[in-house]
């Protein structure tokens, strides 16, 4: 309801400047009844389920402006809505709306497929596009922009995010502008603890790294989520301690101020050759599963039928976290069953003597 309700406040503020807002419903949109019943300006116009075109006078000497637009009458839109636009109009500037996810992309759902070559052949001087929530210009000329979000939500939309405020000039010439907008950005962040043999030593590696983070970053905030790698004897605290870890690198982020930890993890391993020189049972437990019971086919059966039974559970919109096909899927199931394991080993450690950080 906040969401909404920022929203029509801003469309206030246009109409109190003068400026007329066109939009268009996609799924979500569908979707909400909040948003269905919210009331706008009198200058502002979302597009009904049906194609429409509205035409925009040009002042003396200038061309007119066609808005064309299709919002979406339920959640889902299995076919392309193209065909349903009407056509351009001749001698006017023709400006597209369009709610799709092309030809696919990763992480979306499919939406009004169409393609980019079908929408340069439409006639149109420019498209506006929305669902895809990553950047980018797929044309210039026409100008088909995919303008991506204004603020990322999560990890999986990491990086600077921007609005595109696109200009058609009398002559119909597209320039095209993007402008930074995201007060934070989430980044994935590597931290190499290679050779590394002292904790406060590790926590100092992660600390310099965020601070070089932070400085690149084009946002105020920078929200990381951190992946520690490298060989070192830390491997088995950084991956049993996870509490201690956490509040070490919340403490870094803090030092440098407008930094985040949403995560924090360990695929360290350990020095080559600390495994074959450790005699004790935790060592031999460790070796023994990597080499015999990791790579069972009857474990990997057993496991993947466990995930497949979680994922069945789950919302259809949750289960692609295992994985797009089979493949992928399989390799998930890897990746939980070798964390898994390296996890209990790591546990295992403090019972067999070694001391927590």
């Amino acid at each position: 309801m906040k969401t909404a309700g920022f929203i029509a406040g801003q469309l206030r503020r246009l109409d109190e400047a003068g400026i007329r807002t066109f939009g268009i419903r996609g799924n979500h949109d569908a979707m909400s009844r909040i948003t269905a019943e919210l009331v706008f300006p009198d200058s502002v116009t979302f597009f009904k389920g049906s194609a429409g075109a509205i035409s925009l006078p040009g002042q003396t000497g200038r061309r007119d402006v066609v808005i064309h637009g299709i919002s979406f009458p339920r959640p889902h839109a299995l076919e392309s809505l193209l065909p349903k636009f009407k056509p351009p109009v001749d001698g006017a500037i023709n400006i597209g709306l369009l709610h799709t996810s092309l030809a696919g992309a990763e992480g979306h759902d499919r939406y009004a497929p169409c393609n980019v070559a079908d929408l340069a052949a439409a006639g149109f001087d420019y498209w506006a596009l929305g669902h895809v929530h990553k950047r980018q210009i797929h044309l210039d000329r026409p100008a088909i922009v995919m303008p991506g979000i204004p603020q990322g939500r999560d990890i999986n939309e990491s990086g600077a995010k921007s609005v595109s405020l696109v200009t058609v000039n009398e002559d119909g010439t597209i320039e095209i502008e993007e402008h930074r907008t995201s007060t934070a950005q989430f980044e994935r962040v590597m931290v190499d603890l290679s050779g590394v043999e002292d904790w406060s030593d590790a926590m100092r590696v992660i600390g310099r790294k965020l601070a070089a983070e932070c400085e690149a970053a084009a946002s105020d905030h920078l929200i990381a989520r951190i992946l520690l790698t490298g060989a070192t004897p830390l491997s088995w605290r950084l991956r049993r301690d996870t509490e201690m870890l956490l509040a070490e690198a919340e403490q870094q982020a803090a030092i440098i101020g407008k930094t985040w930890i949403e995560k924090i993890s360990s695929d360290c391993s350990e020095p080559l050759g600390a495994a074959a020189d450790n005699a004790s049972a935790v060592a031999e437990l460790s070796q023994l599963i990597a080499s015999d019971v990791l790579k069972s086919d009857a474990y990997r059966l057993q496991a993947s039928e466990i995930v497949a039974e979680l994922r069945g559970a789950l919302p259809r919109e949750l289960h692609r976290i295992f994985g797009e096909d089979e493949a992928s899927f399989e390799k998930a199931v890897a990746q939980l069953t070798r964390d898994g394991a390296l996890d209990v080993i790591a546990h295992l450690h403090e019972a067999d003597g070694e001391p927590r950080a």
